[in-house]
């Protein structure tokens, strides 16, 4: 399986839940995961993110998003 692939299924996922804890649209988690440090790390296939679990790849980017506040 290509890495676009399995980055696309797991990306679902992890939107569904940026949107249910930070209650915004799909639009604006789109924007928020992908302008995170995280977000970069994960398009990244040298980061070797995009193999983690959903839940895993969401801790991470909340986290982050607690660090900044």
């Amino acid at each position: 399986m290509k890495h676009g692939t399995i980055r696309a299924a797991t990306l679902k996922t992890i939107l569904t839940m940026i949107m249910a804890d930070y209650s915004v649209d799909e639009n604006t988690a789109i924007k928020m995961f992908y302008e995170s440090h995280i977000g970069k790390c994960y398009s990244n296939d040298e980061s070797g993110l995009y193999g983690q679990s959903a839940l895993y790849v969401y801790s991470l980017f909340n986290e982050e998003v607690e660090e900044r506040s």
